[in-house]
């Protein structure tokens, strides 16, 4: 299904029923990549999953796709879709997107989760290594970048035992055109921090950390935010940064359990 979006078409998927839970994919993902886990928890929720823009099957909007821009997208779809409250569950990047979206409109969330995300802005060798693969997609080999990337999303103890799940996130990012991870990179590159919306609480908050995680220092990054009361932070203890696949039964009972207690 679509939706229009400062004229182009942004792509979503919507099953079950329920308190609303909306699913914001990663950076080289769609939302292909909670299929399975979306399909449990719809079985408790209205579960909604979006392609975030120039992501999937969503529309490339132009060279920078800022955190507040992809808000403002999940903003019209919950205008077109009626939506008054929902829990917004962001992966990595879609955690960014969820924060802006805190700070923009927080009267529309019952709830959110960080799933192996955080409030910070890029630190300088980040935004180094965001520069190297913007040049390396300016030249068209994605190619030589992207598959490394889907890998280190694994701990690697975990590598063997997902390698179906890991061909599933490679192919789901070979699809992503060159101008959408580029608008992506450019976006996350000047996203400021949003610690102060995280800590000040206005609405619950789940936090989902792994602690074999490539990408999230996860003892370190605990240790820079003080949570307020309305919040949980949970390690995954056999995470790297995609438990909701590494971990797929044991998230899918935290959310659940998160959402019943809070929203």
């Amino acid at each position: 299904m679509f939706f229009s979006y400062r004229g182009r078409r942004i792509h979503y998927t919507d099953s079950g029923e329920g308190a609303i839970i909306v699913l914001l994919h990663g950076y080289l993902e769609s939302s292909e990549v909670w299929n399975g886990f979306s399909g449990k928890l719809a079985l408790s929720f209205r579960v909604i999953a979006v392609d975030l823009p120039g992501c999937g099957l969503s529309d490339v909007f132009g060279e920078v796709h800022n955190m507040e821009f992809m808000a403002m997208a999940i903003k019209k779809l919950f205008d077109y879709l009626g939506i008054q409250k929902a829990f917004l569950t962001g992966h990595s990047l879609g955690g960014y997107v969820a924060l802006a979206f805190l700070e923009l409109f927080p009267d529309l969330l019952s709830g959110y989760c960080l799933f192996h995300s955080q409030p910070f802005a890029d630190t300088p060798a980040a935004l180094e290594k965001r520069k190297r693969e913007i040049e390396i997609v300016k030249i068209g080999k994605k190619n030589l970048m992207y598959p490394d990337n889907v890998i280190k999303m694994f701990a690697s103890s975990n590598l063997e035992k997902f390698t179906d799940a890991l061909h599933r996130s490679q192919n789901i990012a070979s699809r992503i055109p060159g101008e959408g991870i580029i608008a992506v990179l450019n976006g996350m590159m000047i996203r400021p921090s949003r610690l102060t919306f995280m800590e000040e609480g206005k609405v619950p908050c789940l936090w989902l950390l792994g602690s074999m995680d490539n990408y999230i220092p996860c003892e370190l990054i605990q240790k820079q935010v003080k949570l307020p009361s309305n919040a949980r932070v949970v390690v995954l203890t056999n995470s790297g940064h995609l438990g909701f696949i590494e971990e797929e039964e044991l998230t899918i009972r935290i959310i659940r359990d998160f959402v019943s207690e809070f929203v």
